[in-house]
């Protein structure tokens, strides 16, 4: 069976990985000239992704380039005195088995897994999809393919063409993410430093093996800005509108907006797709699911997705009907509760008032000075909340992976 994924970032390399080892053919189509290997974000994986990444045997790799930032030195705006707080405890109330790592750190790890089975097209994207599997690509010459998988994003090309555009698809949860490179020395190794004001809040942070420093900007907004997701010079006004003035050190990050080599602003938007396949058709990650950048775990689900949907296509044995319903019916329960506290974190993650901010903050003050044993007691107790992620199930494909190797 042919398939062809679109997308190189997280969920494309961890499917392709699975397909191949279950016998497919797999091709990747990537619209960058390379694999993105600059800028971006820290992502988090919880217990899910980290047990599919070991049976991946990526692990090591993946804790070896952990961020290793175990300290918040936080500034409510306009005090002068931070509070600094044990990240390692609010973690670990969170997660049993977590690791920090910048995303295309990630991406690279996984695309590393499986490269030497996986066809890359680089510098090319898709451009109609027929319903007989026809793929017209913009460069390389129409192929068939007997499964098409979008894991190329929020503003998923493949979803577009199949499902139509965003509109009626999207949600707004109320903020806005960027994030920029800047000179390393802007950022002391194992810290993060934030400055949080009512409605709004920037920061930054390296790690031992980067060469740059990532500051990051997050905002609310009761209502959508105008901008087109492509229009930067527009993103990095409304950044410097909004920002400007919070305090000299955040000025200070704003002028690498001038020379920065690498730059990402989007909304934190949630997709509402209750399906995610058609015909041939079929979505994973944030293409499919989106539960919001930065507030949903969407990295985490991503890779438990795509690990998912290669098991019940190879479980299915060609029926794509009944491999993408039984991808569908797993992802359901995951992808529902991530959307739900999405939306509870959008809300507190920057808080809305200079009450907020000071609640916010003795918050995280308390959780640092308990003993962390109490903490992580009282979490487990919440798996709708905070423990949301580690209580997702990985489902066990161990007689498919049997089966494949047998026939």
């Amino acid at each position: 069976m042919r398939i062809l994924i679109s997308g190189a970032s997280i969920a494309g390399p961890v499917l392709a990985y699975w397909l191949t080892r279950r016998g497919f053919t797999v091709t990747v189509v990537e619209r960058a000239p390379t694999l993105r290997k600059t800028g971006g974000h820290a992502v988090d994986l919880f217990r899910p992704s980290m047990e599919i990444s070991e049976k991946m045997g990526v692990l090591p790799r993946i804790e070896a380039l952990a961020t290793g930032t175990d300290t918040l030195r936080l500034y409510r705006e306009g005090r002068r005195r931070p509070a600094r707080i044990d990240l390692t405890k609010i973690v670990g109330a969170a997660s049993d088995r977590h690791v920090e790592i910048m995303r295309d750190d990630l991406s690279e790890v996984y695309y590393d897994a499986g490269r030497d089975d996986v066809e890359y097209l680089f510098g090319d994207s898709i451009a109609a999809i027929s319903p007989d599997g026809e793929v017209t690509f913009e460069h390389a010459p129409p192929r068939g393919f007997d499964v098409i998988v979008g894991a190329d994003g929020l503003h998923s090309n493949v979803r577009r063409l199949t499902f139509g555009e965003e509109a009626g698809l999207t949600r707004f949860i109320g903020g806005y993410l960027a994030v920029v490179s800047a000179p390393k020395a802007l950022a002391d190794q194992g810290e993060m430093v934030l400055h949080v004001g009512a409605g709004r809040l920037a920061g930054i942070y390296s790690a031992e093996h980067l060469t740059d420093a990532r500051a990051l900007f997050m905002f609310g907004s009761k209502q959508e800005l105008h901008y087109h997701h492509r229009d930067v010079l527009r993103q990095k006004e409304l950044l410097r509108a909004t920002f400007t003035g919070m305090d000299p050190q955040v000025d200070r990050w704003l002028d690498e907006l001038d020379r920065t080599p690498s730059f990402y602003f989007d909304s934190i938007t949630q997709l509402q797709l209750d399906a995610w396949s058609s015909g041939r058709v079929t979505l994973v990650g944030d293409a499919g699911y989106c539960p919001g950048p930065a507030v949903g775990g969407s990295t985490s689900l991503a890779v438990l997705g795509a690990y998912v949907l290669a098991g019940e296509l190879a479980r299915a044995h060609g029926d794509l009907g009944r491999a993408f319903a039984a991808y569908e019916r797993e992802m359901r329960e995951p992808v529902l509760r991530s959307r739900a506290f999405a939306r509870g974190a959008a809300k507190s993650l920057v808080p809305g008032s200079a009450t907020a901010v000071w609640a916010v903050t003795q918050a995280l003050r308390l959780v640092s000075l308990l003993p962390a044993s109490i903490t992580r007691t009282v979490a487990k107790f919440n798996s709708k909340g905070v423990r949301m992620y580690d209580s997702m199930r990985v489902p066990d494909y161990t007689e498919v992976w049997q089966h494949t190797h047998e026939s």
